[in-house]
């Protein structure tokens, strides 16, 4: 009896020829077909009467298809039955003609070249943290915490370069911030420190993917740098946050970071809520990218939850993780396609709508000076400073944080090309994704800030002794009242 193939993953090319045999009436028993019909990794069944018998235009599809999926591990051609269509046979072999990668899996993706990617433990085991790195991490997850749940006045300023491409750069940057940030003694400062770049479409998407700004993806050689990056920054005493962009490269660095965000494009994603139900550090979730900060505030409830999920473990397995949820959770205001919302009204519209999500927590707001608030325009970024500093000084209890993308020098560059010097040219100090202010600017919006946070606190101490005075005053008042 002739059979027919029913896949139930991408064909292999033993299994092209099987389909093929299917078109004759009969066939001599094949040495790679088991007794009970059956091949490894396939289902099969009888073949019907009537069933049409495959064509030009078949052949055609079977070797596109083939040729897709660079099929490997084909049967020696000898061992095929003499009686196949000449022109089916000839359409299969042209397919299989080219040798694949020993790297090509066929029977999960298509075209998918998989290379060793190091393990977690071993790179945690091989690029150890410092004793000076553990107590700045654990000072500033601690303050972080506290300020999210409205109980330190404070302002989490999270500060420095939209992505960092040069691990020197950002030392020096760290430097300069670590020296003034003891003038700022109002603001909580965490370097700014994304290694992973999520891309609208396509571009450079960050150190620890490409390394090199060439296009040749040595990401073990991206986890190395971007956890001696981290290392580097925390021993200087200088806290540091960033992006979890998926959920395998945070085993490698998530131990060094004192605050996190999930971004625009993210927040959404069910996968970045459970990842951040789990982490051992504040986190932030971005409004979506149309500005819409219900998808934030959803996306709260959901990090704060326990979840079960599919994960790996520092050994690099494959494992169930279950978390506790993480209740040190905020929301960032980042602006969207349909305008800004750094104003106060915008403001005091996300405040309520997190008192109704969450009635037993403070609204804890995070404004982003960048991106969507800053019309994409750097120079926009201080403007934005001085209207959160405004609100601040109105005595605004629901910002807890403010977010700023800074460099040493101002602007952005494109990489030049391999003709022009390749990464070799690029300025010194200079973005390579979205634009930003200089340090010089930034230290004087962050002066500004400090100056904002300290005036409501003293406009919140007066409200206070206020309040006291006229509770006194209300219980003297019954105590009279009482009184015979």
């Amino acid at each position: 009896m002739a059979i027919s193939i029913v896949p139930s993953l991408p064909l292999s090319a033993a299994a092209t020829v099987a389909i093929i045999d299917s078109a004759s009436a009969y066939h001599p028993p094949d040495p790679f077909i088991s007794d009970d019909n059956t091949m490894p990794g396939m289902l099969v069944k009888p073949q019907q009467p009537g069933t049409p018998v495959p064509d030009d235009s078949d052949a055609e599809r079977m070797h596109k298809y083939i040729t897709d999926r660079r099929v490997i591990g084909v049967r020696p051609f000898s061992k095929l039955h003499s009686h196949l269509r000449p022109h089916l046979l000839k359409s299969v072999r042209a397919a299989v003609s080219e040798p694949a990668s020993s790297n090509t899996t066929p029977d999960v993706f298509a075209d998918v070249q998989y290379d060793p990617l190091i393990q977690p433990a071993l790179i945690r085991h091989e690029i150890t943290i410092s004793a000076n790195a553990q107590s700045a991490i654990a000072r500033a997850r601690w303050a972080a915490s506290r300020i999210i749940a409205g109980e330190d006045d404070r302002l989490i300023v999270v500060v420095g370069p939209c992505s960092i491409h040069s691990p020197e750069q950002a030392i020096e940057y760290a430097k300069m911030l670590k020296e003034d940030m003891p003038s700022w003694d109002g603001l909580l400062i965490v370097m700014r420190s994304y290694f992973e770049k999520p891309r609208t479409t396509v571009g450079w998407k960050g150190l620890i993917n490409d390394p090199d700004i060439d296009g040749s993806f040595k990401i073990n050689k991206g986890l190395r740098a971007a956890r001696q990056l981290l290392c580097a920054l925390t021993d200087l005493g200088v806290p540091v946050g960033s992006e979890l962009l998926d959920t395998i490269s945070p085993q490698y660095i998530a131990d060094l970071i004192s605050w996190g965000a999930i971004g625009a494009r993210t927040t959404e994603s069910q996968l970045h809520r459970e990842l951040a139900s789990g982490v051992s550090f504040p986190i932030g979730f971005k409004n979506g990218t149309d500005g819409s900060v219900g998808v934030a505030v959803d996306a709260m409830r959901a990090a704060s939850s326990p979840h079960a999920f599919m994960g790996v473990t520092e050994q690099g397995l494959a494992a169930i993780v279950k978390t506790r949820g993480n209740q040190d959770v905020h929301v960032i205001l980042r602006g969207g396609s349909k305008g800004t919302n750094f104003d106060a009204e915008s403001v005091q519209a996300a405040a309520a709508a997190m008192r109704k999500a969450r009635p037993s927590c403070h609204p804890s707001i995070m404004v982003d000076c960048s991106h969507g608030n800053s019309q994409k325009n750097h120079n926009n970024q201080p403007k934005v400073v001085s209207t959160i500093a405004e609100q601040l000084r109105a005595g605004e209890q629901a910002i807890t944080g403010v977010m700023i993308e800074s460099n040493i020098r101002a602007g952005k560059q494109d990489v030049p090309s391999p003709e022009q010097g390749g990464p070799a040219a690029l300025q010194y100090g200079v973005s390579i994704t979205d634009a930003c202010v200089d340090y010089a600017t930034t230290r004087s919006m962050l002066a500004e800030l400090d100056a904002a946070v300290k005036v409501r606190r003293e406009l919140r101490l007066m409200q206070g002794m206020s309040a006291n005075a006229a509770k006194k005053s209300a219980l003297a008042h019954v105590l009279s009242d009482e009184s015979p």
